[in-house]
């Protein structure tokens, strides 16, 4: 795996997991990989986040462990130092972007208007991140801008649900979506790796 466009491949649904412990990274990703879903974008939002990336990078090996919600330059790097196999951005700066190249991983930025979409794809990015998805208008939205930008890809992010996910996934621009429903608060809270697992099984079918 090279690309961001390569990303888009691994599962339909791209977990988005929020992990306060870090004690509950390697059962979160065993739940996932168990239901089915091969690649977690884990955001870089708690200070348990880098461990926890760690942690799965040494003890799930079998799944494709990512760093989410880059939004500084130093985050490239301890991201990547941590063992996260790609990034994403929720938005760009040229600062960050450089940052992430320098860092030799694949990663999908993230756009939510045409210029900014257009800015990234004269860089070279080509898959990004579209976010946050329902705000900017959603499935609408990504319809009325495949005219004009028909080389581009998305994995968009932001208020889907398991219901809304297959109108995301029926667009020919879009390769997968980002979900945070898979690892649901009270589930991490009450160690409910079941449930994990299961809504993983239903998400790796759509």
């Amino acid at each position: 795996m090279t690309t961001g466009a390569d990303l888009l491949g691994l599962s339909p649904v791209m977990p988005v997991v929020v992990l306060d412990d870090a004690a509950d990274a390697v059962p979160t990703a065993r739940a996932l990989l168990a239901g089915g879903i091969g690649v977690i974008e884990l955001t870089l939002r708690t200070p348990a986040a880098l461990a926890s990336i760690e942690r799965i990078a040494a003890e799930v090996p079998e799944i494709v462990i990512g760093a989410g919600t880059v939004t500084a330059p130093e985050h490239a790097k301890q991201a990547a130092d941590a063992g996260a196999k790609f990034l994403v951005t929720p938005g760009c700066t040229d600062s960050v972007l450089d940052a992430a190249f320098d860092t030799g991983l694949p990663f999908l930025p993230g756009a939510s208007t045409v210029s900014e979409a257009m800015r990234l794809a004269e860089r070279g990015l080509t898959a990004l991140k579209f976010f946050p998805a329902e705000a900017s208008g959603g499935v609408a939205y990504l319809k009325s801008i495949s005219g004009p930008l028909p080389g581009l890809r998305f994995c968009p992010t932001g208020g889907i649900t398991v219901k809304t996910a297959p109108d995301y996934l029926a667009l020919s621009t879009v390769g997968c979506i980002g979900g945070s429903w898979l690892t649901p608060k009270d589930a991490l809270a009450d160690k409910d790796f079941g449930k994990i697992e299961a809504l993983a099984a239903e998400a790796s079918r759509l």
